[in-house]
């Protein structure tokens, strides 16, 4: 494949129809596992719980009884708990069988278990915008259960706004804060009830409303900012109105509100001046939104009469740099630009070096980046064409170019964004020119000046290569490699580090390198690998899993104040009770915990495991040891890949688990004696691994065997990764595998050998 095939993958799409079944089993196995464990006898569950018994679980709250609340939470959560596969299937597919089957629970059942099914309900017709049945559903949940009241009300009160009766909403949301304090959607419902004011022509109503919000956090928001502003036009105080507009419209151009302000604003007749609308296209173009910025730029150059003609040139050239970035500019057009002599110019430039790489014109590329070098020293275009200078040479296997270019931006632009980045490739070619005196000088700076960047466990490992096999200092060498092994514990260089050190042996203690400083360790963030159970907020998302309010777990459970210490670990956990084992592991990926940085024994083993599942072991296993495979590495590979989702697809097409594209499977099907194959065979697990374990054994034969050159070849292709074997003499594969000149590859041959380690030392011995 392609670099950069795997980069953006994403699993949100449906599952197919044994998917959702498989998940059905599993979320009731798991509810009445967990309906099972709260009906144990309180005497039992002390007494367990006695010999375990640590300050942190005392803190998190095991031993404190429940309150009324948690109680309340905790029995509606028991008497719901077998609606849950019914209502997960039922925000999935929101199909006639599927609302039937919870219809029929709700009708079957009474109190808060009836109440749990007429929410999900709800919340499935409100995603349908049949909103007269949502609010139905929404006020048998509050007549016949109180544990979700406030949801109950804010989402009727939504469907009540959505669907045409504002009036409605209103006894709804006046004082819901006061009625439910502790409600995820206090801050955000005097928005909704200023929205039913407007709606009803209320305008005045609208605006005392958000003015007695206006000391929250919520007034930061667009959604408020905007409402206020409606508020403010209605009323007649346009300039209050148009202020707000204007600041949504220029400060927030990726906000959904921004649209609808420019709207307002023409409305109103109110002008944004060409200077404030380039700021709101500069800021989509940053944003990679070329297209919207690219529109932009043409609706200043078409619409604004007052333009001269200098701004007009540049603005020009600034929507070319956008079909350029969305290949759909050539040379000759951006030749016939216009010549100017601002910034715009070195854009000019920028572009034309851009397209003499595309084109493989070295010469001419060369030269455009001298002269932007004399002329436009300063601009942003010369820092950005210096990096895609460096990176094309690097494509090209001409390491002195590629450190030219790269050096020539961090002395010229010290504080870029691309610095840490193209100062560690700078080191990095000097090492591969075996410069090693050069690259040992870089990387101790690299440390240095960015202590913070990604870039410092390779930094200190190789600093470490050339201490023992240059300098011949291996007392020195091994402090780099325990600074790695500390600060980056479960890091890809932590692992080789580990290796160099099993190597070198027992060495004299010599003070450690001033460099070594520098190194950055993250705290203890003190996580509980036990859950608070007496906590409302986490008894209440378990309860929206049942109702599959999947998308208030977490902001239920981020709600509670000390959601810091087992918040990331709960939603991983309820996703994972009913079968989501990749939303489980996107939830803790997702959490900004440094897992791979920490000790791993500061991390408690309920996080490890979700955070290296094994669904669909007992075939992976199966398939490994079929095809001759390490059964972690084909784990390892799954979790980047696809993070164990069956049903994911990519943006090339590659399906399933292991990712094979359908033409590949077709192949690998007809060679195992597979009959009736179709796409729809990729989707099932057991028939995806069975290819595509078949197919990871073709490819590392294709290799020798060495996992390094098989992953790269994996994400890449065997022809790109051919032609860096053959153009390198590496020393090592740890050589090879930081050579690699796409980063994407690079990147995910480390994490998946990262990933093999991680699987062996916490299951080799199960």
């Amino acid at each position: 494949m392609n670099p950069g095939t795997f980069a953006n993958r994403r699993q949100h799409g449906w599952l197919p129809a044994w998917a959702i079944l498989l998940g059905l089993v599993l979320s009731a196995t798991a509810a009445v596992a967990q309906d099972s464990c709260c009906k144990a006898s309180e005497g039992k569950h002390r007494s367990k719980k006695a010999a375990g018994n640590t300050k942190a679980q005392a803190e998190a709250g095991h031993h404190k009884p429940l309150s009324r609340q948690a109680l309340k939470l905790h029995s509606a959560f028991l008497e719901s708990s077998e609606l849950r596969p019914m209502a997960q299937q039922l925000a999935a597919t929101r199909s006639a069988a599927a609302y039937a089957g919870v219809q029929a629970y709700a009708q079957a059942h009474t109190g808060e278990a009836a109440a749990t099914a007429y929410l999900a309900l709800g919340h499935a017709y409100a995603q349908d915008h049949r909103y007269p049945e949502a609010l139905t559903s929404y006020r048998r949940a509050s007549a016949l259960g109180e544990a979700l009241d406030d949801y109950a009300e804010y989402l009727a009160a939504q469907a009540d706004v959505a669907g045409g009766h504002p009036g409605d909403a209103y006894t709804l949301l006046d004082h819901f804060a006061t009625r439910h304090p502790e409600s995820i959607f206090a801050a955000t419902a005097p928005v909704l009830l200023a929205t039913a004011h407007i709606q009803q022509n209320d305008a005045a109503g609208a605006l005392r409303v958000l003015l007695a919000a206006a000391s929250t956090s919520e007034a930061s928001h667009t959604d408020y900012r905007y409402t206020l502003a409606r508020a403010y036009q209605l009323t007649g105080d346009t300039g209050h109105a148009v202020a707000l507009y204007r600041g949504l419209y220029i400060g927030d151009p990726l906000a959904p509100e921004a649209a609808q302000a420019l709207s307002q604003l023409q409305a109103m007749g109110a002008y944004l001046s060409a200077a404030e609308r380039k700021q709101h296209a500069d800021q989509l173009f940053n944003a990679h939104h070329y297209a919207e910025a690219g529109a932009e730029y043409h609706s200043i150059l078409q619409r604004d009469a007052t333009l001269n003609p200098a701004d007009k040139d540049a603005l020009a050239i600034y929507a070319a740099v956008c079909d350029l970035k969305q290949k759909h500019l050539t040379r000759r057009e951006i030749e016939r630009l216009p010549n100017t002599s601002d910034d715009s110019a070195a854009l000019k430039l920028y572009m034309l070096a851009e397209v003499s790489r595309s084109e493989d014109d070295t010469v001419q590329h060369d030269a455009i980046l001298t002269q932007m070098v004399q002329r436009f020293p300063t601009s942003r275009w010369l820092e950005e064409a210096l990096y895609s200078g460096g990176n094309m040479y690097l494509l090209r296997h001409d390491p002195r170019q590629a450190t030219l270019h790269y050096s020539l931006l961090v002395k010229m632009f010290p504080s870029s964004s691309y610095a840490p980045s193209a100062h560690w490739r700078a080191a990095w070619m000097n090492y591969r020119l075996r410069n090693y005196a050069e690259a040992a000088r870089l990387m101790e700076e690299q440390v240095q000046r960015y202590p913070a960047g990604i870039e410092v466990p390779a930094a200190l490992y190789w600093r470490g290569r050339i201490l023992e096999d240059q300098e011949h200092n291996f007392a020195q060498a091994a402090n780099f490699y325990r600074a790695i092994v500390s600060a980056y514990t479960s890091f890809y260089y932590a692992n080789l580090a580990r290796q160099r050190l099993s190597v070198l042996g027992v060495q004299p203690s010599v003070a450690p390198s001033a460099v070594l400083g520098m190194v950055r360790h993250v705290a203890n963030p003190g996580l509980n690998g036990q859950l608070p159970e007496g906590e409302p907020h986490l008894i209440k998302a378990r309860l929206l899993a049942n109702a599959a309010l999947n998308e208030f777990i977490s902001p239920e459970i981020q709600s509670s104040p000390n959601s810091s210490a087992w918040g990331a670990l709960a939603e991983a956990q309820i996703y994972s009770s009913y079968g989501e084992t990749s939303r489980a592991l996107q939830a803790l990926k997702h959490s900004g915990i440094p897992f791979f940085s920490l000790p791993v024994d500061q991390v408690p083993a309920s996080y490890w495991t979700l955070l290296f599942p094994r669904p669909y072991w007992s075939d992976l296993t199966a398939d490994a040891q079929r095809n001759g495979l390490d059964p972690f590495l084909v784990a390892a590979l799954i979790r980047q890949e696809s993070e164990f989702n069956p049903g994911a697809v990519s943006h090339a097409n590659a399906v399933g688990l292991m990712q094979l594209l359908p033409s590949l499977g077709k192949v690998l099907a007809r060679r195992q004696g597979m009959k009736g194959f179709g796409i729809v065979k990729l989707l099932n697990p057991a028939t995806n691994l069975q290819l595509g374990t078949a197919n990871l054994k073709s490819v590392l034969d294709r290799f020798g065997g060495q996992p390094e050159y098989a992953l790269a070849a994996y994400n890449a292709g065997d022809v790109p990764v051919r032609q860096w074997m053959s153009s390198g003499d590496y020393k090592d594969l740890p050589e090879f595998v930081e050579s690699i000149p796409y980063s994407e590859t690079r990147d995910y041959v480390q994490a998946i050998l990262r990933n093999r380690e991680m699987y062996r030392l916490l299951y080799s011995g199960r």
